[in-house]
């Protein structure tokens, strides 16, 4: 269940980013950023209204830290996909948000298996393998990298905060996360000079970006309740093999002999991680 959860988990930060990748080059990375940030607001609403638990300070703490790495992650995620190199950004991002969750793991005292252990360190190139792109003849081979910095920093962190709330907290601390998440993404905007006001349709993707990160959001939560954050963190981040599949399935785009390299060795790492 573990394995499974996590799994759907980087599915829907997969299909999320790929969304939110699309509308933010259609249209700009602040308005699709602030929808999909306020998308996920109203989902966790929703799943908050409809269950019960009971949160302390410390959950509620965890999360609001997670929340601001979060909202950071988004923007520069968003403004690296829409104006660096895609095969940049990704795989910096994707490797980033492996470190965090798989260090506040260890620190807090988890002990994978030798295989699950095998299966973590094979998702490190796994990750960046897949998504890399091809060979091009652009000089700027390094377009994006700060962005993709920032934005696994800022994912790694929040997988890390959000993996120290306790599964009887139920989901407002999910709430609380979510609105930190756009209340940092509004003062990024300010302070890097962004306009956060829709203008055309594309600007909508973002509510679907959202949607699909607060799903994501609660598979994290559950997967990690079963199981080890060092574990689910690290499957979780594997999201960025299912941008690519969508990509090649919806818009056609071919899979070159890298990204197959990348997605045997995500496919490994989930099998090792599954006997372990």
């Amino acid at each position: 269940m573990t394995v499974l959860l996590s799994l759907i988990a980087a599915a829907c930060y997969g299909l999320a980013d790929f969304v939110g990748g699309v509308s933010s080059r259609r249209s700009s990375v602040w308005p699709v950023g602030l929808l999909a940030c306020g998308g996920g607001l109203v989902g966790s609403i929703g799943i908050a209204l409809g269950t019960h638990g009971s949160p302390t300070g410390t959950d509620f703490a965890w999360a609001l830290l997670a929340g601001a790495g979060g909202g950071v992650g988004t923007v520069f995620l968003y403004r690296g996909l829409a104006t660096g190199r895609m095969g940049v950004v990704a795989p910096v991002s994707g490797v980033g948000a492996v470190l965090l969750p798989l260090l506040a793991g260890l620190l807090g005292g988890e002990r994978p298996s030798v295989i699950a252990w095998l299966g973590i360190l094979i998702a490190f190139p796994g990750i960046w393998f897949v998504s890399r792109e091809e060979a091009s003849t652009s000089s700027d081979s390094t377009s994006g990298l700060l962005d993709g910095v920032l934005a696994g920093l800022g994912f790694g962190l929040s997988f890390a905060a959000l993996g120290q709330v306790r599964s009887s907290a139920g989901y407002w601390p999910l709430v609380a996360m979510e609105t930190v998440a756009v209340i940092s993404l509004a003062l990024a905007a300010l302070a890097l000079g962004g306009d956060l006001r829709p203008r055309t349709r594309a600007d909508l993707g973002g509510l679907v970006a959202g949607a699909l990160s607060c799903v994501a959001l609660v598979c994290f939560l559950v997967a990690n309740a079963h199981g080890l954050l060092s574990v689910v963190g690290v499957l979780t981040a594997l999201y960025p093999a299912f941008t690519v599949l969508l990509a090649v399935g919806t818009l056609g785009e071919r899979v070159h002999r890298t990204q197959a390299f990348g997605l045997a060795f995500c496919a490994a790492a989930v099998t090792l991680i599954s006997l372990g």
